[in-house]
């Protein structure tokens, strides 16, 4: 586990357990109840949580770290949320790699470039109205933000709330 050790209270809005991983870079806190442990939330389980927008965004995917920094791989994001992103992608990034996430949420904003780390390489889950179905999809990363700015998180926010099905019930 990483160190420091990072809590949060049991009854704390996920955003908070969010706010908290993106600001200490740390993909799991210990969830406590009157200072005692009682779970384990991950970084996983805040970028799949209910609020994802499902989408098909153009994206530029920049290696940040080993022998291939500076690579440039495209992708489309298939899943946007202000945790994180689901990502297709050619290439094959090992959990942990450090990436820069480029892409433009509409022609009339000006692109994001976000910082991230990749939670998994997998099959991605594809998100139909409040209904969840497997489809099968080309290898897809789950990347973590980490670093964003109150003012790209903000962003990222209202535009899923604006793209989300409308039959979606967020409680």
């Amino acid at each position: 586990m990483t160190r420091p050790v990072q809590f949060i209270e049991y009854d704390r809005a996920m955003e908070d357990a969010s706010t908290l991983m993106m600001s200490t870079g740390t993909p799991i806190l210990i969830v406590t109840k009157q200072d005692q442990p009682v779970g384990v939330l991950t970084a996983r389980d805040l970028v799949l949580s209910p609020r994802r927008c499902v989408t098909n965004i153009a994206a530029t995917i920049s290696i940040m770290d080993g022998d291939s920094e500076g690579a440039d791989q495209q992708g489309t994001v298939t899943q946007l949320s202000h945790a994180g992103a689901s990502v297709k992608s050619p290439a094959f990034l090992l959990p942990g790699t450090k990436v820069i996430l480029s892409f433009s949420l509409s022609e009339a904003m000006s692109p994001l470039t976000i910082r991230g780390t990749v939670l998994n390489n997998a099959l991605v889950e594809q998100v139909s109205g409040a209904t969840r179905s497997s489809i099968s999809t080309p290898p897809g990363i789950d990347v973590q933000f980490t670093d964003l700015s109150p003012a790209d998180q903000s962003r990222i926010k209202a535009w899923v709330l604006a793209n989300l099905p409308k039959s979606f019930d967020p409680s």
